[in-house]
């Protein structure tokens, strides 16, 4: 179906007979489509689903997508977008060609690298995500597709409105919580004032997983080739990345990565425990999500199972933590 839709698209905008088309892997909410023409072009269409299920965040995904991909279109790393259409209801629907970046899934390769170049990779990949937080919109936080309604002047009432709305979300969905819902929802109001520490509104990827971050493949030579799926990025506190860069490890430890990001802020990144507060409160938003997205998308029942036991004793850690 979905080479079937991206064949559609690929009519659309005037580009004929592709060389191949192969469905990728990985995702989990859009349909992506890598496509080689004859020239050796190579492109990735990224069309969403035509029912638009899902949590309320994920509606207008590839709003945040093409934004992402606009406002870092400096860096090397980034994808350009060579055509998008984002209204849902226009003819073909909504979709994004973007160029393929070069590189596999760090995740697909890092038991093939030696500790020399994951410690290289590591650091490169901090200066990249530094470059990144550089880069800040003054209208508001929040999801620029605005699923959740207008970009929020504080971001203590963008992140607000977040939580609430994948709490709603678990609530609608019937999903199984390690806690009430009610008592989540006590507990991330009750540690909010820490995000009145943030005014800048900061361009955050929060899908950093080494799956999304793409390393070329000769070895002794690797580098970070892409930062790829840019559709859950928001405007907010930068610090909230970091749990995703080191996804269900200690940011703190990750000494290599923080290093690279301090040469591309000039500013080494210092752990107080106003910090870690606030990480525990992106922590508790990340693992909400991973928890409730399972029911919408039909995980299976061992999948489910699997998130489960990686990720509810994480949120309890840290709901205590806050």
């Amino acid at each position: 179906m979905s080479v079937d839709a991206t064949r559609a698209v690929l009519e659309a905008v005037g580009a004929h007979e592709p060389a191949s088309l192969e469905s990728l892997a990985g995702g989990t909410y859009n349909a992506v489509t890598r496509v080689t023409f004859a020239d050796g072009t190579d492109w990735v269409v990224k069309i969403p689903p035509a029912n638009g299920t899902g949590l309320s965040y994920e509606q207008r995904l590839l709003v945040n997508e093409v934004t992402f991909y606009a406002v870092a279109a400096g860096d090397a790393t980034i994808p350009q977008v060579v055509h998008s259409e984002l209204d849902p209801e226009a003819p073909g629907g909504a979709y994004v060609i973007m160029t393929a970046c070069p590189g596999q899934p760090w995740s697909a390769v890092g038991d093939e690298l030696t500790a020399g170049e994951t410690r290289a990779l590591r650091a490169e990949f901090g200066s990249i995500v530094g470059r990144l937080h550089g880069v800040t919109r003054p209208a508001g936080f929040g999801y620029p597709g605005e699923s959740l309604g207008p970009l929020s002047p504080t971001w203590r009432g963008a992140f607000a409105d977040m939580t609430g709305a994948v709490l709603a979300d678990a609530e609608r969905y019937g999903v199984r919580l390690p806690r009430p819902v009610d008592q989540i929802r006590e507990v991330l109001a009750g540690a909010s004032d820490v995000l009145d520490e943030v005014t800048r509104p900061a361009l955050v990827h929060f899908d950093l997983w080494q799956g999304n971050v793409l390393v070329t493949e000769v070895p002794g030579a690797r580098r970070i080739g892409g930062i790829i799926d840019g559709e859950r990025m928001f405007w907010g506190d930068p610090v909230a990345d970091f749990v995703s860069t080191s996804l269900f490890d200690d940011p703190e430890t990750d000494r290599d990565f923080l290093a690279g990001y301090a040469s591309a802020t000039g500013v080494p990144v210092v752990f107080t425990s106003s910090l870690r507060r606030r990480l525990n409160l992106y922590r508790a938003y990340l693992y909400l999500i991973m928890l409730t997205e399972t029911v919408p998308r039909a995980a299976g029942p061992e999948a489910s199972a699997g998130t489960w036991k990686a990720v509810a004793p994480r949120l309890v850690a840290a709901l205590e933590a806050l």
